[in-house]
């Protein structure tokens, strides 16, 4: 046995019965097809890009939702050819992330990220972020985070999403909104999901639910659903310890998803991307999670 598997093994046996727990949650229920947000190698897959997604093949993720790097263009590579590089191992590139705007200083010093690349973002460059997706296979462009600490920063959010919402139905893409937890809280009398929801038609706007930051924020997933019946068809999926105090390989925490697939179509849940925010070892996260979804 190679000593990469023996130790990836040897961690899954430790995690045997949190894995068991969420496969009894019915993960494998409708065959869902594991994807995988490639933030969860952010600083790492810019070393191989093609060498990264090679592997991520071999463990069996089959959809791929871009995000930013440190290298130009998509990866180092232009839109067209880094989805024919994923197309060629047998992946599908759905969709991609924008920033609404610059991200604050306090926000990359937070996360621990200096020399923040320089990247498209919705507020300055919409119709560029769009534009750059041409002729690929990407159906989704999403919108990764946005200002929101005051009431006017969430207003002017609704107005780039507004105004992205335009140019993205003229290239035939869809726009979507991705949370954090802090969408779910007050903002000066009303929560910011809830303001781009009503002030953004469905046809403008769907979500992709990040399921790890809603069950965080105290979210009943199912009721937001009933809610917004179809207007989900893209998720993460992530996994926390006891009391949200440190994010986890998917499949190995305290999070029960059974009652979100059992709501799935309701919300229209179509894409299952994993991720895990900077992640010890991110192979090792990966392939935890794709177990986890009974198809390794």
């Amino acid at each position: 046995m190679k000593r990469r598997d023996f130790l990836a093994k040897s961690s899954l046996l430790t995690l045997a019965p949190f894995v068991t727990k969420f496969n009894d949650s019915k993960i494998i229920a409708g065959k869902r097809v594991p994807g995988l947000q490639l933030f969860t190698l952010f600083g790492q897959i810019d070393k191989d890009v093609k060498g990264t997604l090679q592997k991520l093949a071999d463990l069996g993720v089959k959809e791929i939702e871009s995000a930013f790097s440190f290298l130009p263009g998509f990866y180092g590579m232009s839109a067209k050819e880094f989805d024919a590089t994923i197309q060629s191992m047998g992946m599908k590139w759905v969709s991609h992330h924008v920033l609404g705007a610059p991200l604050k200083p306090s926000v990359t010093k937070s996360a621990g990220i200096t020399n923040f690349p320089k990247i498209n973002n919705l507020r300055d460059n919409a119709e560029e972020a769009v534009a750059s997706l041409a002729g690929t296979s990407v159906k989704y462009i999403v919108c990764a985070n946005t200002p929101i600490e005051t009431r006017k920063e969430v207003d002017e959010s609704v107005e780039v999403l507004k105004k992205s919402a335009v140019f993205a139905k003229k290239a035939g893409l869809t726009l979507c909104f991705h949370n954090h937890d802090a969408e779910f809280k007050e903002v000066e009398g009303a929560r910011p999901f809830d303001v781009f929801a009503k002030e953004l038609s469905k046809e403008e706007l769907k979500f992709e639910i990040d399921l790890g930051w809603a069950f965080k924020a105290g979210v009943d997933i199912p009721a937001l659903f009933k809610k917004h019946p179809g207007r989900f068809p893209l998720c993460h999926m992530k996994d926390f310890s006891a009391e949200f105090k440190e994010m986890l390989p998917l499949g190995t925490g305290i999070l029960d998803y059974k009652p979100v697939f059992a709501a799935a179509a309701v919300g229209g849940l179509e894409h299952y991307f994993i991720e895990h925010d900077f992640p010890k070892d991110a192979y090792l996260s990966i392939e935890t999670a794709v177990k986890s979804f009974g198809l390794m």
